[in-house]
């Protein structure tokens, strides 16, 4: 009985030792103090995107890396309406607005947008869902923080929430 009991601890301890070294998160170097830091990001793209999705990019993320990472966007995107060197936040979903509104087959209009950098409150209360509260909300946001760098940027402006944010997001630019 004895020898069985050894010989299972022995098995044991051989199966932890392989599955240790196999195992790629597991430091290599014994003596090193210093551990690998996992440099990957995920960021979530929705839009005018050739493959709406979460990714995984290493490092500094820009605009341009995540839309590089989801194969581009089509040719109705709003290159208006985000900036290509703009460092991202890791967590969040962001948006590329079209152009033209696809649920009108007939019609190959614009869509009719404003620019939140520039324009002002007045004018940004031409767009359905932006009372004249939210766009002075949007004009004071914009005077204490500086330019918006991403339309999700919207959503920390007092009285914008996930709906009104959803409502607006296709009738906005940055540039």
């Amino acid at each position: 009985m004895v020898k069985i009991i050894i010989g299972v601890l022995i098995v044991a301890f051989v199966v932890i030792g392989s599955f240790l070294s196999l195992d790629p998160r597991v430091a290599q170097n014994s003596n090193s103090d210093i551990s690998e830091v996992d440099d990957t990001h995920s960021f979530t793209i929705e839009g005018e995107i050739s493959k709406e999705g979460t990714y995984k990019v290493v490092g500094t993320v820009t605009m341009s890396d995540l839309i590089e990472a989801a194969g581009g966007v089509t040719s109705n995107a709003d290159e208006l309406a985000y900036f290509d060197d703009v460092e991202l936040e890791e967590g969040n979903t962001y948006y590329i607005p079209p152009k033209y509104d696809v649920t009108d087959v007939c019609s190959n209009k614009p869509i009719v947008k404003v620019n939140i950098n520039e324009n002002y409150a007045e004018d940004l209360t031409e767009i359905n869902g932006i009372t004249s509260a939210i766009s002075n909300s949007i004009v004071t946001y914009r005077s204490e923080n500086g330019s918006f760098e991403t339309i999700e940027e919207l959503m920390e402006v007092y009285g914008i929430g996930n709906a009104t944010y959803r409502k607006i997001r296709n009738y906005v630019t940055l540039k």
